[in-house]
């Protein structure tokens, strides 16, 4: 069962939500939030599987809420549910620590799938907000920028699988090594960039020229 919560100032919005989540197959809403700042006690407490969070909301903004909830709980797999496509708000919120990022008109089937696929430990896009990422990326101040880290070509393998949308077991069957192996690479990249997540590794990787942006799994 995947364990989700809701932080969301608009009623009518996490009762609509609430009903279409506890539709799906091995689902449950666990609780509610109205406010970021209720939002990260109640994720402090109950561990969601997935959080669900939206942006503007009354005492705590959920770009802050969410940098809160990855410091308290770094696995934490939150999935930003907004109305906002800006760069600003996308750029925020995935450098906040968010595992993928929708749109309020997604299609119940758009969240159900979002839902399993950033449990499953992997990140998710929606095609509009991907290609505003990578805007807001380009348009970051490069001056007196280190040199990129130096990768090697299995962490290059590993990245380009991620931009291809492969998960751990994929990747570990295409490369023919262990699983164990593939997160001991995962790891090693996540340090090596100073990310916190497969979308931020893509993302880097393409704006540093190490690997083509053909590829990129958008959504």
């Amino acid at each position: 069962m995947i364990r989700v919560a809701i932080v969301d100032d608009q009623p009518l919005f996490t009762d609509g939500l609430g009903r279409i989540v506890g539709a799906q197959e091995g689902m449950e809403v666990v609780s509610v939030a109205h406010d970021g700042e209720s939002g990260v006690k109640m994720c402090a407490e109950l561990r969601p599987d997935v959080i669900l969070m939206d942006i503007n909301m009354p005492v705590m903004d959920g770009v802050t809420a969410t940098g809160k909830i990855r410091d308290l709980l770094p696995n934490a797999k939150i999935l930003i549910l907004t109305i906002h496509a800006d760069d600003v708000h996308v750029f925020q919120g995935i450098k906040a620590g968010a595992t993928g990022y929708l749109l309020k008109d997604c299609t119940p089937e758009d969240l159900s799938r979002a839902i399993r696929t950033v449990h499953a430990g992997d990140t998710i896009m929606a095609p509009e907000i991907a290609r505003k990422m990578l805007l807001a990326f380009e348009e970051v101040d490069q001056e007196e920028e280190p040199s990129p880290p130096t990768l090697t070509n299995r962490e290059l393998e590993v990245i380009t699988a991620f931009a291809r949308g492969l998960g751990n077991k994929q990747i570990a069957r295409d490369l023919d090594i262990s699983e164990k192996t593939v997160r001991n690479h995962v790891s090693n990249i996540y340090k090596k960039l100073h990310v916190y997540d497969r979308t931020q590794a893509v993302l880097y990787a393409i704006r540093e020229g190490l690997i083509e942006a053909d590829g990129f799994e958008k959504g």
